[in-house]
């Protein structure tokens, strides 16, 4: 009997980056808009279904387009109601995720512009594909 086998891989087409501070989401958000020239609006709640008690986990979600390249930036909480959006990097705040393209010089100067912000301890490019939890970024 033949048997073929079925991989599937999950397409993770964005960047993150793993922001460490100690503010809450919207003084944070405050602090990007005016350093980058940003506009990050509060959206909906991501929520993320488990089964651990029925109740979904509730993670703030802000929004930014950039128009002219369709880049779209989404600032993400990572302590939300009642556990962790990635488990295994506690000590990562808050996350920004920019799916679409964008410029590798563009990245770099916003990684640099993020770690000049006093209020942020850390800012760091995070590989989506070694995070052991990396369907719950997908949305």
């Amino acid at each position: 009997m033949n048997r073929k086998v079925l991989k599937f891989e999950i397409d993770l087409d964005f960047v993150l980056i793993a922001v460490t501070t100690s503010l809450k989401d919207y003084r944070i958000c405050y602090h990007i808009n005016k350093c980058l020239n940003f506009n990050f609006t509060r959206i909906d709640d991501l929520s993320l279904d488990t089964q651990v008690n029925g109740a979904p986990l509730l993670f703030s979600l802000y929004h930014y387009s950039w128009e002219s390249t369709e880049t779209d930036f989404y600032f993400i909480g990572n302590k939300g109601s009642d556990g962790y959006l990635v488990p295994e990097m506690r000590e990562a705040d808050y996350f920004i995720m920019i799916k679409n393209y964008i410029d590798d010089d563009d990245l770099e100067n916003m990684i640099s512009a993020l770690n000049k912000i006093p209020e942020i301890v850390a800012a760091v490019k995070i590989d989506p594909k070694k995070i052991k939890s990396r369907e719950n970024l997908l949305f």
